[in-house]
Order: structure tokens, then C-alpha cells, then sequence
């Protein structure tokens, strides 16, 4: 008997993670449409077609709502970034290909969480996600030297790549982006990392 009641209660959870999803999807739209800043109840309630009652019973807070939709895009990087490290393939090809993303068909979700990113430094809510990426590609760049100073490197310059491309100041081509990224980890490590 107590076998039976729970099918009702897995069927309902299910339907409250999708619910979820559907809310932090509804998120990141308005946050590409309007920006972070124009992220309120009423605005991802209006984008996800349900009332805002709705939102805040799964997102009491605001923040609680912007936190979700960080995590929401930290976690598609981070499960991409790992996929990376993992893979047994050229790391900082495959990092560039990820960066060169930012202009295509990844462009939103970098807009959003570079747009998230920043608001984190006003919220600290967010702060402890926003540094993620970072983290990410400080992990992937220690695969490929133990030198502190070039994973700092790596990671700044995979990160302003990320902001030059999506201000349309830096070509989205990976070829040009991985030149900069073998450029930021130093001459020994370009010479192993290019081909011929």
C-alpha cells in the first residue's frame, strides 16, 4: 500500500521540476531580452505564461530566482568544460571552440551569464556561481601547466575573449581564439599545443 502512494507524489515532483525548469528557462529569456536587471516576478511570469503567484512559490526571492538561473547556465558550462578536461583530445582547441561558441549558437547563454556574472558583484547571492567559470577553466588550464601565473593568464584571457566577442570587438574564429589562449599559457606550451 505504501508502494502505491508514492507514484502520486514521484509524478508531482516530477511535475514541479519541470515547472522549475520552465521558470529558469523563462529567466534567461528575459535576462537575453532585457537584461538581468529585468528580471523581476512579474516579467518571468509573464515570459513563462503563468501567474506570478506560481513563480514565487518556487522562487520565494528574487535572488533565489536569479540563482537558479546562474546555476542553471554554470552547470551547462561546467558539464561542458569537464567533457573538455576528460576528453582526450587538444584541451585548448576545445576550450576555443567553447569561447568561439559566444558568437553563434551559444551566444545567449554566454550573454546571460556574463550579464549575471556581473550583477553578482552588487549580489552576493551570486558569487559564489559567478566565479565558476572561472574555476572551470583554472582547472582545465592546470591540466596543461603547473605555472600559477599562466593558469591566471588562461583564465583572463579566456574570460575578456568571451566579453570581446560578444561586444563583437574579437573574431569568434576558434583558430584565432586558441592562438590567444596558447599566447596567455606562454611560448613553451604553444609549441606542444599547435600542430606541426
Amino acid at each position: 500500500m505504501h508502494h502505491a502512494e508514492s507514484e502520486p507524489v514521484d509524478g508531482r515532483r516530477a511535475r514541479g521540476q519541470k515547472r522549475r525548469a520552465e521558470i529558469i528557462e523563462a529567466t534567461l529569456a528575459v535576462v537575453t531580452r532585457d537584461g538581468a536587471a529585468g528580471v523581476t516576478h512579474r516579467t518571468v511570469a509573464r515570459q513563462a505564461g503563468i501567474t506570478t503567484s506560481l513563480t514565487t512559490y518556487y522562487f520565494a526571492t528574487l535572488d533565489d530566482l536569479l540563482v537558479a538561473a546562474l546555476a542553471s547556465v554554470a552547470d551547462g558550462y561546467t558539464a561542458r568544460i569537464r567533457h573538455i578536461i576528460d576528453d582526450p583530445g587538444d584541451k585548448l582547441r576545445g576550450l576555443a571552440q567553447l569561447i568561439g561558441e559566444s558568437a553563434g549558437a551559444g551566444r545567449e547563454r554566454a550573454l546571460a551569464e556574463r550579464e549575471l556574472a556581473t550583477m553578482a558583484a552588487r549580489r552576493p547571492a551570486l558569487q559564489s556561481l559567478a566565479r565558476r567559470w572561472r574555476e572551470n577553466v583554472a582547472d582545465l588550464a592546470a591540466t596543461l601547466t603547473d605555472d600559477p601565473a599562466a593558469i591566471a593568464a588562461l583564465v583572463a584571457a579566456a574570460d575578456g575573449l568571451c566579453t570581446a566577442i560578444l561586444l563583437d570587438n574579437a573574431p569568434a574564429d576558434p583558430d584565432y581564439v586558441h592562438r590567444v589562449l596558447a599566447q596567455a599559457l606562454g611560448d613553451r606550451l604553444d609549441r606542444a599545443a599547435s600542430p606541426g
